[in-house]
C-alpha cells in the first residue's frame, strides 16, 4: 500500500511538472496597446496625448485665390506701382495658402495650461520692379525679394538666387505663439484692443479702415479677469514696433513730389520705449456682444538731424478708444448678425488705419485738364519741424457688416468703413501755409486749395457657398474712395519708379474696385 501511494504521489508530481513545463510553452497575452483617446473636456477634435493628461487639438486650412485688379493681396490700388494704373500694375495677384494651428490644453490644480500655435505657408503672385524702358530693365521680384537676374553665379543655388529662381520658394509666416495660464496670455495673440472679428465684420477684403485688426497677432503680456455671467475685463502690455508705428514724420525735409508719392517728410522714428498700453471690458451673451478698449501708444522719435547735438522732440502719448456691437440671430434669418465698431485716436493713427490698410495713398487716375489725376495723402501718427515739438494727428472711423443666409449653404454680406485724417495747425501751415496758399505745397502754381485731411470711404459685397460642410467658395467686390481735399492743378516732376512723365497733374478724388476670388477646405 506504501508503494502505490508512493506511485500516485510520483505520478502526480511528474503531471505537475509537465503541465508546468506546457504551460511555460504557451505565448504570454501582449500588454493592451494605448490607443489614443476621445479628450472631451475642451470640445470637439480633442485627443489625448498618449501617455499624458495633456489634450491636442489639430486645425487649418487650404485656401486657394485670386484678387482681381491689384499688385497684392487682397487690398485697393493705393501706391506705388498699385496705384499708379499703368503698364507697371497688374491684373490679378494669385496666392495659394496652408494654414496649421496646434491647440494644447493640461488641467492642472491653478487651472488650464493653454499653448497655441498658428502658422501659414504661404506662395504668392510677386511684383516687377523697374519700368521695362531702355534705361531700366524690368524683373520679377517675390515676396522674398530673390534676386531673380542670375547675375551673380556664385549665388546661384543659394537661399538669395536659388535654381528655380524662387518661384517655389514662398514664405512662412508665424501667426500667434502663445500660452495661457491664470488668466495671462503671454506671447503673440490678437490685440486685446480688437473687436473679435478682428478686420473681417463680414469679409474677406484686408484693407478695411475704421478700426484695429491684428490678424496676424502682435505680441503681448496680458490678464484678464473673468466676472461671470459672460463679463470679462483685461489689461494688456503689446509690442508696438511691428504694427502700431504709422510714422513720426520731420515735415522739415518735405517735398511737393514726395507729397504727391504720399510722404510729407522724413520718418523719424526713434528706438523702442515703452509698449502699447491697453485696456477692454467685454460683455458676452445670447444676443451678441459689446467690447469697449482703450490704448494709450507712445510716439518716441529721434534726433532732428543726423547727430545726436540736434536735439529732438519730446516724447508724445497717443491715445485711442473703440466701441464694437455684435447682434446675433436677427429677425431676419436664423444666423443672421450685424457687426460694427467705432473709433476715435490721437496719435495712434494704426488703431484706425490698420496695418494692413495702411495710411500712405498715391493714386493716379485719368483726366479732361490735364495729363493725368493724382490723388495723395498720408496719415502718420504725428509731424514735426526741426526745432518743434510733436503735433497728433487726429482720426476717427467705423466699420460694420450686415451678413444673412439664404440657406444652409448660401450666405451674402454687404459691408463697408470709413474713416477720417484731420492735421493741426503746424502740419497745414508747413505743407499749406496760414491760409492755405503758402508752405511746402499750397504756394505750387495751379494749387488752388490745399489741405492734407483727407477721407477714405469704402463698401463691399461677399457671397459664399458651402456646398458641403467645411469646403467654401466666395466672391468679394470692394469700391474704396479717397476723398482728398487738394484741388487744381500741380506740375509734377514725374517718377522713374513708377514711369510717370513730367507733365501738368490734375489733384482729384480717386476710386479703386477689386475683387477676390477664393476656394477655402477648412479642416
Amino acid at each position: 500500500m506504501k508503494q502505490i501511494s508512493s506511485l500516485l504521489l510520483g505520478s502526480a508530481a511528474s503531471l505537475l511538472v509537465m503541465s508546468g513545463v506546457q504551460a511555460a510553452d504557451l505565448p504570454v497575452k501582449a500588454k493592451a496597446v494605448e490607443y489614443v483617446k476621445i479628450c472631451s473636456l475642451y470640445g470637439a477634435g480633442f485627443y489625448y496625448i498618449p501617455g499624458t493628461d495633456t489634450c491636442i487639438k489639430l486645425g487649418g486650412y487650404l485656401r486657394a485665390e485670386v484678387a482681381l485688379n491689384t499688385n497684392s493681396d487682397f487690398n485697393g490700388q493705393f501706391s506705388a506701382n498699385n496705384g499708379a494704373r499703368n503698364r507697371l500694375t497688374n491684373y490679378y495677384t494669385a496666392r495659394a495658402r496652408e494654414n496649421l494651428n496646434i491647440d494644447t490644453r493640461t488641467a492642472t490644480e491653478y487651472g488650464v495650461v493653454r499653448t497655441f500655435f498658428n502658422g501659414v505657408f504661404t506662395w504668392t503672385t510677386g511684383n516687377y520692379s523697374g519700368t521695362g524702358s531702355a534705361t531700366g530693365t524690368t524683373a520679377y521680384s517675390s515676396a522674398l525679394a530673390l534676386n531673380t537676374s542670375g547675375a551673380n553665379p556664385a549665388l546661384v543655388g543659394s537661399s538669395i538666387n536659388p535654381t528655380d529662381g524662387g518661384t517655389s520658394g514662398g514664405a512662412l509666416g508665424v501667426y500667434y505663439a502663445f500660452i495661457q495660464f491664470a488668466g495671462f496670455t503671454m506671447g503673440k495673440a490678437v490685440s486685446q484692443f480688437d473687436a473679435p472679428w478682428t478686420n473681417f465684420p463680414g469679409n474677406n477684403f484686408d484693407g478695411l479702415v475704421g478700426g484695429s485688426g491684428t490678424v496676424t497677432g502682435v505680441n503681448q503680456f496680458t490678464y484678464t479677469a473673468d466676472f461671470g455671467q459672460g463679463v470679462t475685463a483685461s489689461f494688456s502690455a503689446e509690442d508696438a514696433t511691428a504694427y502700431y508705428q504709422a510714422g513720426n514724420l520731420n515735415m522739415t525735409g518735405a517735398t511737393a513730389g514726395g507729397m504727391i508719392g504720399g510722404s510729407y517728410g522724413s520718418n523719424a522714428i526713434g528706438g523702442s520705449r515703452s509698449p502699447n498700453l491697453v485696456g477692454q471690458v467685454r460683455v458676452d451673451q445670447a444676443w451678441g456682444l459689446f467690447q469697449a478698449s482703450v490704448a494709450a501708444h507712445d510716439n518716441h522719435v529721434a534726433y532732428y538731424g543726423a547727430t545726436e547735438p540736434t536735439g529732438h522732440p519730446d516724447d508724445k502719448w497717443g491715445w485711442a478708444v473703440q466701441l464694437a456691437l455684435s447682434i446675433k440671430n436677427i429677425p431676419t434669418g436664423a444666423g443672421d448678425t450685424i457687426n460694427m465698431q467705432g473709433v476715435y485716436t490721437d496719435g495712434a493713427t494704426r488703431y484706425n488705419f490698420q496695418n494692413l490698410a495702411g495710411s500712405t495713398y498715391s493714386m493716379f487716375g485719368g483726366s479732361n485738364i490735364a495729363y493725368q489725376s493724382i490723388g495723395f495723402a498720408n496719415a502718420p501718427d504725428t509731424v514735426y519741424i526741426t526745432g518743434s515739438q510733436q503735433e497728433t494727428v487726429k482720426t476717427w472711423g467705423f466699420r460694420g457688416a450686415y451678413t444673412h443666409n439664404w440657406d444652409p449653404y448660401w450666405n451674402t454680406a454687404l459691408y463697408g468703413a470709413y474713416a477720417q485724417a484731420q492735421f493741426g495747425t503746424l502740419a497745414k501751415t508747413t505743407l499749406c501755409g496760414a491760409t492755405g496758399s503758402g508752405g511746402v505745397f499750397g504756394r505750387l502754381a495751379g494749387v488752388t486749395s490745399c489741405n492734407p485731411d483727407f477721407a477714405i470711404g469704402q463698401i463691399g459685397i461677399i457671397t459664399r457657398w458651402t456646398p458641403v460642410k467645411n469646403l467654401t467658395f466666395s466672391g468679394d467686390l470692394n469700391w474704396s474712395h479717397l476723398d482728398q481735399k487738394y484741388a487744381g492743378t500741380v506740375a509734377y516732376a514725374g517718377a522713374g519708379t513708377t514711369a510717370k512723365p513730367a507733365a501738368t497733374y490734375e489733384l482729384k478724388d480717386q476710386n479703386s474696385v477689386v475683387l477676390l476670388l477664393r476656394a477655402q477646405r477648412d479642416w
